[in-house]
């Protein structure tokens, strides 16, 4: 891979990038990769920081990469913590299925030297920025690297959810919830309620029902570039606004929930060997066949020609 442009390191003359790295509290492999990986980090950077908290402020000094050891949810917490304050993030898999924080403790060890002399690519990433307004007074935007879900909860009802573009009432849905995600995002929640997989890179959001009631129902794409208003027609005591698995509200009877592109991109860095469609492979079982299951074949006949 070719030097990148986004090693600043290199045009200041430094010896090494300016790390922070966020380490998942309480889990006994991260403890164990960050004690062994800290030699080597410590050696070849110019400034260290290391957070076991996720309470690191990124207003501080300068900061040229951060290293996520953990699983995907540490990846969600990354882009939370850092807010408008984005750096480019190295995510090392030390979780189960690590989709978004894609390579090991040994790759990460490999693709070090390579990072150090800058030859490494930075993708960006759609954010999501999402706004409740309750009793007319919106709050701050939160931000999301995922999706935004409205969700029931008990007593369990099928919920009346208007969806508006642009402010036109694009339809109402009845459902068990609404999904609205990004390309990130796409390989989460949205997946397995049934919508579509979309390109990282993409600029796009996908709507998605949670069971609808009506067939016509179907996963919506559309431009990242619309402001997308959602309320709740018949709430129940338990319906809630989540934004990457965190409840953020509850609805009321004249909640609105506002979802529009964030300001500011989440950008990861990508080593040589990474790729979207290996990743599908390798960590979704995407596949002509259940992973593990080898496809069979009946006996040939006679009569029939042997396809080479």
């Amino acid at each position: 891979m070719p030097k990148s442009d986004h090693a600043p390191w290199l045009k200041q003359g430094l010896p090494g990038p300016r790390v922070v790295v966020l380490a998942a509290p309480n889990r006994p492999r991260v403890a164990q990769e960050l004690k062994r990986l800290l030699p080597l980090l410590k050696k070849t950077t110019s400034s260290l920081i290391v957070d076991n908290h996720f309470s690191h402020s990124f207003d501080g000094g300068p900061c040229d990469l951060v290293l996520v050891l953990g699983g995907d949810g540490s990846i969600l917490q990354s882009a939370r913590q850092m807010a408008s304050r984005q750096r480019p993030v190295l995510g090392v898999h030390c979780g189960k299925l690590g989709f978004l924080a894609a390579i090991t403790p040994k790759e990460f060890q490999a693709h070090w030297p390579e990072i150090l002399e800058g030859r490494y690519a930075i993708d960006s990433h759609l954010m999501l920025a999402c706004s409740v307004d309750q009793k007319k007074k919106w709050s701050s935007p939160h931000l999301g690297l995922n999706e935004v879900a409205i969700l029931g909860g008990p007593p369990y009802t099928i919920l009346e959810i208007d969806l508006y573009v642009d402010g036109d009432l694009a339809t109402t849905y009845r459902c068990d919830g609404l999904i609205l995600s990004t390309p990130v995002g796409s390989t989460a929640h949205n997946l397995s309620a049934g919508g579509p997989i979309l390109q990282k890179n993409l600029q796009a959001f996908v709507i998605c029902p949670i069971s609808p009631h009506t067939l016509t129902m179907r996963p919506v794409v559309d431009s990242a570039d619309r402001v997308f208003e959602l309320v709740v027609r018949n709430p129940g005591p338990s319906t809630s606004v989540v934004v990457d698995g965190r409840v953020i509200a509850s609805c009321q009877e004249a909640t609105r929930i506002r979802v529009q592109r964030a300001s500011q991109p989440f950008t990861m860095v990508r080593v040589g060997g990474q790729n979207d469609y290996v990743r599908l492979r390798d960590k979704l079982g995407w596949s002509g066949s259940a992973k593990g299951i080898r496809p069979t074949s009946r006996p040939r006949t006679p009569e029939e020609p042997q396809i080479p």
